[in-house]
């Protein structure tokens, strides 16, 4: 992770993340990217702050000119700023991956913990948005805490609801769509009142005993749901005292249940202002990309088959077995509420959105399922029989020998990409070099590489004409990149090296695809640009 935020360029989300903490930082404002909450900018801007970048007050501009203006035009090191930008989302990552081995050694000892703990540090998407400063990792990372502590308020609820729900109120102060987990969260609050998942002895089944269960529950689901709530409290004001609302004319007006909804959320109004304005970008008409074909709007199925092709092949193959362990398995089973029923909703609320911008909205699966494979080494020793008869030894160590292979065969898929991340693909799809063709944006190029290219022209095409179609958010020129854009010249004029960023040549059109077809690739960068002879 800290290669990969060394040596990529900012990427499309980065400058507007970077440049709204800055803000924080200096004016305390939240007019800036008000369609997110501000925990996750805030642990980026400790990065900001030990960088102690030049600011300007007098800037004016939109969100996205701002961090434009701040890395580029501010009189800073854009390489050097955004690597401390970055630097605490690597360190939340490394905490989380943490959380991950604590809450699989609880359920399958030491050796599954391990397990779960290398298919989180191999997983490519966690390594590629781990190292971006961005808001992807922090909020999925904050909902796997708040189910491990619930877990453990099972036992011991009075520390442990209340940090639970810190952690979801988080989750939910870092990025909005962790808000379907809330109620699946309060309602595993609601389970802990049952030690083991039934009713305890004391109880006795009685009506009194379950309404004192009941009742019991529905307290620790309050004390958790007020935390949650001041947790994200905090984090407004922690910004601005004050509360100041984002301008009125970004906040669209919404109407309907989902308006009423958001109206009755106890939480701040610059919160629910920020939930006006993404229910008016899930109106929008975005256009995807799937397997070569682009298309307007969303397909329900875009978010799996991504995963399908940006995991490790072995990593499913745990997840699944790890999946069936904690559903069949009677011992295991009171752990599934507490691993499954979080990543479930929560990806199924991602399948219904309007983006369908990348396995980036789905970080929550890697993190919860790698705990869950951990259980695939209980049931493999034979700890946890899954039949009639306990297995023999040499059945229980092909099991073992099975389970060590596919963590092998991740781990060696990971490491063969290095030091990019981002565009992974598996094996089954062609690899890194190949993603470019079934998927683009931020699973594959989303605007990291504009240095490297930079590199590459002076190696290797120094008195090159060039020609640039780049999607992201850098300054070429910033990188020793003079180029023109060839969409504003007439067909016959474009000669030399045209270099066109991957996502835009998924989606291109008219002119563009045009040039394209009539140019043959000479080179690639990164497996995120290609560059063409014209």
């Amino acid at each position: 992770m800290v290669t990969a935020a060394a040596e990529q360029t900012p990427t499309i989300d980065e400058p507007v993340y970077v440049g709204t903490a800055a803000v924080y930082l200096h004016e305390h404002s939240l007019a800036y990217n008000p369609e997110h909450p501000p925990l996750g900018k805030l642990l980026i801007a400790a990065g900001v702050a030990a960088a102690r970048p030049h600011f300007d007050a007098s800037f004016t501009g939109d969100q996205g000119r701002l961090g434009r203006h701040l890395l580029y035009e501010s009189g800073n090191d854009p390489w050097r700023l955004m690597l401390w930008a970055r630097s605490p989302v690597i360190v939340a990552a490394l905490l989380f991956g943490l959380a991950v081995f604590a809450f699989a050694r609880e359920l399958a000892g030491t050796a599954g913990a391990l397990v779960a703990l290398a298919l989180y540090a191999f997983s490519p998407d966690l390594i590629a948005h781990g190292s971006l400063a961005t808001l992807d990792v922090p909020a999925a990372g904050f909902v796997l805490l708040s189910a491990w502590l619930m877990w453990r308020a099972r036992r011991r609820p009075r520390p442990y609801v209340p940090l639970a729900g810190a952690a979801l109120g988080a989750a939910v102060a870092t990025k909005m769509n962790a808000l379907p987990a809330v109620p699946v969260l309060l309602a595993l609050a609601v389970l802990t009142a049952w030690p083991g998942g039934r009713r305890s002895a004391a109880d006795g089944g009685t009506r009194a005993g379950t309404a004192r269960v009941l009742a019991a529950g529905a307290g620790r689901a309050a004390v958790a749901g007020a935390a949650a709530v001041a947790v994200v409290w905090i984090s407004y004001l922690a910004v601005d005292p004050h509360l100041r609302p984002p301008s009125p004319h970004t906040v669209p007006a919404v109407h309907g249940l989902r308006g009423a909804l958001v109206d009755l959320l106890p939480l701040p109004g610059a919160y629910r202002d920020g939930m006006r304005i993404q229910f008016g970008l899930e109106a929008r008409p975005w256009q995807g990309f799937l397997f070569g074909h682009v298309y307007t709007g969303a397909r329900w199925y875009y978010l799996p088959v991504a995963l399908l092709v940006k995991t490790p092949l072995g990593a499913p193959a745990l997840w699944a077995a790890g999946t069936a362990a904690l559903t069949a398995v009677r011992r295991l089973r009171r752990a599934a509420p507490y691993v499954l029923a979080p990543p479930a909703v929560l990806l199924a609320g991602a399948m219904h959105s309007s983006r369908d911008f990348g396995t980036r909205y789905a970080l929550f699966l890697p993190m919860f399922l790698a705990v869950a494979a951990a259980v695939t080494v209980t049931v493999a020793a034979g700890a946890v029989p899954v039949a009639a008869g306990a297995p023999t030894v040499r059945r229980a160590r092909r099991r073992l020998a099975v389970v060590a292979a596919l963590v092998v065969f991740v781990a060696v898929s990971s490491l063969r990409t290095f030091p990019y991340y981002l565009p992974y693909s598996n094996e089954a799809f062609g690899g890194p070099a190949k993603t470019h063709l079934r998927l683009h944006d931020s699973n594959v190029d989303w605007g990291q590489d504009l240095g490297r290219l930079g590199d590459r022209l002076r190696a290797r095409y120094p008195r090159e004409r060039v020609w640039l179609v780049y999607k992201g958010s850098g300054v070429p020129a910033f990188y020793g990149i003079h180029a023109a854009d060839p969409r504003g010249a007439p067909p016959e004029r474009v000669h030399g090296l045209l270099v066109v960023s991957d996502s835009a040549a998924a989606k291109a059109k008219g002119r563009l695809a045009a040039l394209i077809r009539s140019a043959r690739p000479v080179g690639e960068v990164g497996h995120s640009i290609t560059l063409y002879r014209r």
